[in-house]
């Protein structure tokens, strides 16, 4: 590609930013795009792929922007690396966290029934369940949820969004859990057998 022809391509995406022309559709929602980069970028939210990797923590990112921030915080900050499995946190409060998969601990109880959590956020979640509020609101029907990704798995019954994919077919699935009971089918796991 010749420079002169590199710079008409982004011309011609900044005079559409201009004219409102969004000739780039998503598959997935039928969103449209005024480029064809913004198009591929917004599609891994629906097809959760992260290609580029940190090579600091090894974490993966759907855009190279997030890629950038996290080089850049993780080199301004020393690495917090867990002893036992060698996995890298940037802060050591996730590291600390973390470290509670392994410990077992679980520092936070409900104040209604005693239960314990290793996660303040686990917990907040959980009071829930006795206090009723359900903060989160469906636009389309009003219906109320506890947890947003309740919300955000209720929403796709509005918008028939599938964004989980089957890697054997082309047949599409509004949430992960669907993908994978189905995926069995191809795979002929029984992970409920004895």
């Amino acid at each position: 590609m010749n420079i002169v022809s590199k710079y008409n391509g982004q011309l011609m995406t900044h005079i559409r930013t201009h004219m409102k022309e969004k000739s780039f559709q998503c598959e997935y929602c039928q969103k449209r795009f005024n480029a064809k980069g913004n198009l591929k970028k917004h599609i891994r939210t629906h097809t959760k792929e992260k290609p580029y990797q940190c090579t600091y923590c090894l974490k993966r990112f759907s855009d190279s922007s997030s890629l950038y921030i996290s080089e850049i915080t993780l080199r301004r900050n020393p690495i917090n690396v867990h002893n036992y499995c060698r996995k890298s946190f940037s802060q050591t409060d996730q590291l600390k966290k973390h470290t509670r998969t392994h410990t077992k601990e679980k520092p936070y109880q409900c104040e209604y029934c005693q239960k314990r959590f290793s996660c303040n956020s686990y917990l907040k979640v959980h009071i829930r369940t006795h206090t009723k509020e359900k903060p989160y609101q469906c636009t389309y029907c009003q219906k109320r949820f506890s947890q947003n990704g309740h919300l955000t798995k209720h929403i796709r019954t509005h918008t028939k969004e599938k964004p989980y994919q089957c890697t054997y077919y082309q047949k599409r699935f509004s949430d992960n859990c669907q993908l994978k009971r189905h995926i069995r089918t191809h795979t002929k796991e029984k992970p409920y057998s004895f």
